[in-house]
């Protein structure tokens, strides 16, 4: 049986080539109907798969598989004819539209992608892209029966909040309970859990007091890796605590995040640890140093490799790129920005519900783009998903920012910065909210957050335009002269010009002060 339609037989091969064979409607609508309107599209898709499911008759169902959501082919019935060379890639297809175009254009572009499709051999999967982490119930040592309740709730509350970050895999407190109700052998927590680290105490009451005492372990080898202790009067107790927890899992992350830097420092990347892949290469882009966010690159694309079937490992490349190119230190703007909306839009095709990935998407649209309504749709897409979504309500704050609201903006960053369980980039968090109390006009405040950002990365451009434009407001003019001309040798190559034809905020009022701040200081 031959299929003669173009769009049909293009609807096939961006199935086959895709991953796991699954692709949303909305790609496929997008792509092969990017002329259309979005009713049309979505008609255009649902006469295709009818007139092949017509062409097929009860044959059909049996390898394509079609949800409201998404398309998918079944690939273990698919085989690739010829070889890698033999000819361009989908030559002669006759389809004009834009989208289809550029993913043609972009397959051919690597060499590497067509050659995969001849691989009769898997490629390897990672076993453990992120670091696995529980805490165990903190065991009554002194006092009533409410102890042991308290002990049990803490570490409920630890799991909770580390839950929302997207660099940990959190083992259910459920799993851990039953696991601590049977033993205590520290050993066993690995071999029954399979966590990298967990946290294990104590609780007591002494005097009217209690006292909390923590050990955040290392599950390889029992080693301690830190201790804290929370205690107070029993009476306001519930007010220490609650600010103990969140010192203690932001330690947590900053603690993971340091044993892997340390861990990738002097090791190939080939012997890595899948889990260090991912938050080695995420910490590193967070680092001041050009050739510690070089690296992570490398970090990252290996981790794309070994786990080509994992949404969040494309999102985070994705991210990269994203921060290359808007912060001036790509050779290729271009083809980085495409890298960076082909990694977000491979992430969404693996995952359409993955609230991470809708978030670097709407990055990548607002930053790269300046299609800020796309990207407001994806933070409120993801934020429906999960609302406890730290890094989109971050960025929904700075999106808020370019646009002059101001209140809305500082409500979205600083919810932002209580959701965030970990924070190896927490400096990230400050330069954006500063950038949020800039739209509001409250120039003290976000110099505050511009100070307490570039303490963890004094390179950060954008923190930088922020602390020389509260300092700007403020009057204080010799003192924004002086940050203009460190910016200035930090990134030679800044132009107030390029920021005003580029910036997403360029065309509204806070952008426009950022223009005006960056020139009375003296930056070109």
């Amino acid at each position: 049986m031959e299929i003669t339609g173009a769009k049909h037989r293009a609807l096939f091969a961006l199935l086959a080539t895709a991953p796991l064979g699954r692709r949303t409607r909305s790609y496929l609508q997008q792509t092969l109907w990017g002329s259309s309107c979005y009713d049309g599209g979505r008609q255009n898709l649902r006469r295709a798969l009818s007139d092949l499911r017509a062409l097929f008759e009860g044959d059909f169902d049996e390898f394509v598989k079609c949800t409201n959501s998404d398309v998918e082919l079944d690939l273990s019935k698919v085989n690739f004819l010829g070889a890698p060379g033999s000819g361009a890639f989908l030559e002669g297809m006759g389809i004009r539209d834009k989208g289809f175009l550029e993913w043609v254009g972009s397959v051919r572009a690597d060499e590497s992608q067509i050659a995969g499709l001849y691989r009769t051999t898997p490629r390897t999967q990672m076993g453990r892209p992120l670091p696995r982490v529980t805490a165990l119930p903190f065991k009554r040592i002194m006092g009533g029966e409410q102890m042991s309740v308290l002990g049990d709730w803490l570490a409920e509350e630890v799991c909770r909040s580390l839950s929302r970050s997207n660099l940990l895999s959190v083992i259910s407190h459920l799993s851990s309970r039953a696991l601590a109700q049977r033993t205590t052998d520290l050993a066993q927590v690995r071999e029954v859990l399979d966590v990298d680290y967990f946290i294990t105490g104590s609780v007591r009451e002494m005097g009217g007091r209690v006292v909390v005492d923590m050990d955040f372990v290392d599950a390889r080898d029992a080693n301690i890796i830190w201790t804290r202790q929370i205690e107070g009067p029993q009476a306001s107790f519930w007010d220490e605590v609650m600010a103990g927890i969140e010192g203690v899992v932001k330690a947590i992350g900053r603690a993971i995040a340091d044993e892997a830097i340390t861990y990738i420092k002097d090791r190939p990347v080939p012997e890595l640890d899948d889990h260090h892949l991912v938050i080695g290469g995420v910490s590193l882009m967070h680092r001041p140093t050009f050739r510690d966010f070089a690296k992570a690159r490398t970090l990252l694309e290996e981790a794309t490799d070994r786990a080509p079937m994992v949404a969040e490992t494309h999102a985070w490349l994705s991210k990269w790129y994203v921060l290359s190119v808007f912060n001036g230190w790509t050779t290729d703007r271009a083809g980085d920005t495409q890298k960076a909306l082909d990694n977000s839009a491979r992430a969404l095709d693996l995952n359409p519900d993955s609230s991470f990935a809708l978030v670097i998407d709407g990055f990548a649209h607002n930053n790269l783009k300046r299609e800020l309504d796309v990207a407001s749709a994806r933070y409120d897409a993801a934020l429906d998903i999960n609302p406890n979504e730290s890094l989109s309500w971050l960025l929904t704050g700075a999106l808020r920012a370019f646009q002059d609201r101001g209140a809305e903006a500082i409500a979205s960053a600083e919810k932002a910065r209580r959701l965030s369980p970990i924070d190896p980039f927490g400096y990230y968090y400050d330069g954006l909210t500063s950038t949020a109390y800039l739209a509001a006009e409250d120039y003290e405040r976000a110099l505050e957050l511009a100070n307490s950002s570039l303490a963890g990365n004094d390179r950060h451009l954008s923190t930088l335009r922020a602390k020389i434009t509260a300092l700007h407001y403020l009057g204080r003019t010799e003192e924004a002269k002086a940050v203009a001309e460190d910016m200035m040798r930090r990134a030679p190559d800044f132009r107030v010009d390029q920021y005003a034809r580029q910036h997403p905020a360029a065309g509204h009022g806070s952008g426009k002060r950022v223009v005006t701040a960056l020139a009375a200081a003296g930056v070109r």
